[in-house]
């Protein structure tokens, strides 16, 4: 990185030399002359003050250490720069979408209709915490970071051929704070304190002081610039479901769409970023095409037929079992496993935490034991999956064992304010139940019924059980997926068997986002993904912050914790790699604490089909 002071040497020099005028004013008696010797004595402060803030010129970002790549690189060192340009992939969805819009909690967006959108900063794919510039030639900013300018480049274009300037960039700022999704412009409003056009080319964020500055200027620098002339003269709405599709800067454009079915997003032939290093060797296709489909047993049947050429199979059985149709035993179809060394997505059944019966821990750990992974991944999955324990599973960010002791300095004083119990300090991480080879395990059977019968749950004479009311615990599976039938019956199975009128509600996409949103939230239990970054910051807040947890669309689970609020603070105010870890494994072990989700799997090896020939030699995107 360049490193320049805010004044230079001339800088100072002029300053004194004002200094010196003033003193040099027409003025009598020792009044006039201590006013002059406080003038000198203000200047200086100021200069010294002034040269103190040094700024940082770069053309990106780390949140912990040096980039690693140079200013002057050629291109990413894991692309093709000589991959040929052309031809289409094609991928499947599933459900169906009616909208273009994914910044709006109405209607259901299409697979990609982000993509047209570019940021003023950019990541790669082999480099954690790093932003490189994109719309951006260069960012300033000052060692602390309490405020971020970014030098756009003159060059460029929206799709349509007009120019980017730091207008559409303050538009975009102040249409994300005040009709973004509500969980995103709360946290938003509270990181940035103003933000001003310093000319047509360049644009500031200010920061407000109160808040943990070590990774907004990478988090502004990822907000996705609109047009404000195309916004305006469609009379678009962030907050409303649409078919018009958002103008944006990146090198696909919207294509066409059969509402409900497909998608289709075109390459842009005069894209103004195509000769960029971080651009060269990607984008390679000049379409990208997504078929819709009910459920994936249709999806893989179309697959099979070449209506869609690119699969990355998320079903076990079929991975197992069903790759033996006649375009694979011929050559055509390529079936491959590769490793995933990425962060595991935190997939696990989630519980709603407004739901009054799920208030007791007791009832949450006792369904918990009910779910019988050993055998699931034995019988179901045949042995593909890996078990989630952690937020932050398959990183070094996890909690393992009991707290370390950087981690009970983290968790201490929370545990003496009140909000997280003390047991947290001393016990090992909590883990998922284990369970035995048979569907039933009657060991975890007997514990649970323990549980329940303890928080007043007793079984009734019609094997049922009630509390003191009378009221029946029930339970339901809400779900949109068809093909999880054969994973959640067996655990509805289980939890009948413990006196638990346990059901699974199938219903279509649309229901079933509409159900689990604000303002219904209506369900018992979902399938969801309890997420956070490898480096974590103010996303937290939306995924875990009580603030949000009535009208977010992250935390589905409506998780309320004085003392998760805390650490999040923590997190997200660590200066060093290590400190965050640490941080990260005490949040980790919290959460995990609160027993609101029953985690499920992840594959270590990622399973993909594909018709020859497909790839375009580099990077897809």
């Amino acid at each position: 990185m360049d490193e320049r002071t805010a004044l230079g040497e001339g800088d100072v020099m002029q300053g004194k030399a004002e200094a010196s005028r003033a003193v040099a004013m027409p003025q009598t008696g020792l009044r006039a002359w201590l006013a002059a010797g406080t003038l000198i004595l203000a200047l200086v402060a100021q200069t010294v003050a002034l040269r103190a803030e040094t700024v940082i010129t770069s053309h990106g970002i780390s949140t912990f250490g040096d980039l690693a790549l140079p200013a002057d690189f050629d291109r990413l060192p894991y692309v093709n720069p000589d991959a040929p340009k052309g031809g289409e992939l094609s991928q499947w969805a599933g459900g169906n979408f009616d909208s273009l819009n994914p910044y709006s909690a109405k209607g259901l967006a299409a697979v990609g209709s982000s993509i047209m959108l570019e940021s003023i900063l950019t990541t790669t794919a082999d480099e954690i915490g790093a932003s490189y510039c994109l719309l951006c030639s260069t960012l300033e900013y000052p060692e602390d970071r309490s405020w971020v300018i970014f030098n756009l480049r003159p060059e460029v274009r929206f799709s349509d051929g007009t120019p980017m300037t730091a207008e559409d960039v303050v538009f975009s700022y102040e249409t994300f704070v005040t009709k973004g999704l509500t969980d995103y412009r709360t946290v938003l409003a509270e990181q940035v304190e103003k933000v001003e056009v310093l000319d047509p080319y360049r644009v500031k964020f200010t920061f407000k002081p109160d808040f943990p500055k070590r990774d907004l200027p990478q988090e502004v620098g990822g907000l996705p610039i609109l047009s404000k002339a195309y916004y305006t003269a469609k009379g678009m709405d962030l907050e409303e479901s649409t078919t018009t599709p958002h103008l944006g800067t990146g090198p696909y454009m919207f294509g066409e769409m059969d509402i409900g079915r497909t998608v289709i997003y075109r390459r842009n032939p005069d894209y103004w970023g195509a000769d960029l290093p971080i651009n060269i060797g990607q984008n390679n296709f000049d379409s990208l095409r997504f078929e819709y489909f009910a459920d994936g047993n249709a999806a893989f049947e179309a697959f099979k037929a070449g209506v869609y050429r690119f699969r990355i199979e998320n079903s076990s059985k079929t991975w197992a079992e069903q790759y033996d149709f006649p375009g694979v035993t011929a050559g055509h179809v390529v079936k491959q496993a590769l490793p995933s060394g990425a962060k595991a997505t935190g997939q696990a059944f989630v519980f709603n935490l407004r739901r009054p019966v799920w208030q007791d821990p007791k009832v949450r750990q006792a369904v918990s034991l009910m779910f019988n992974y050993e055998w699931s991944n034995q019988t179901l999955f045949y042995g593909l999956y890996s078990r989630i324990n952690s937020v932050w599973e398959n990183t070094d960010m996890a909690a393992e064992g009991v707290p370390t002791p950087e981690e009970v300095a983290i968790l201490q004083p929370v545990v003496e304010a009140g909000l997280l119990p003390a047991s947290i300090l001393t016990d090992p991480a909590v883990m998922a139940p284990t369970s035995g080879e048979r569907q039933l395990d009657r060991k975890n059977l007997r514990a649970a019924s323990a549980l329940l019968d303890e928080a007043g749950w007793p079984v009734g004479d019609d094997g049922k059980r009630r509390n003191a009311e009378g009221q029946v615990l029930t339970l339901e599976f809400l779900s949109a997926n068809p093909q999880f039938d054969r994973v959640i019956s067996p655990f509805v199975e289980n939890l009948i068997a413990l006196g638990i009128d346990a059901r699974l509600e199938n219903i279509d996409p649309a229901q079933y986002e509409s159900r689990i949103r604000n303002p219904q939230y209506d369900f018992d239990i979902i399938t969801d993904g309890l997420a956070s970054n490898y480096f974590s910051g103010s996303e937290l807040k939306q995924f875990y912050g009580s603030a949000t947890a009535d009208v977010s669309v992250f935390n589905v689970a409506g998780l309320k914790s004085p003392g998760i609020d805390k650490l999040i603070e923590v997190v997200m105010a660590a200066q060093t790699r290590e400190d965050l870890t640490q941080a990260t494994k005490a949040l980790d072990r919290a959460i995990r604490a609160e027993n609101y989700w029953i985690p499920q799997w992840y594959k270590a090896r990622n399973g993909q089909g594909f018709w020859a020939p497909i790839s375009s030699g580099g990077c897809y995107w």
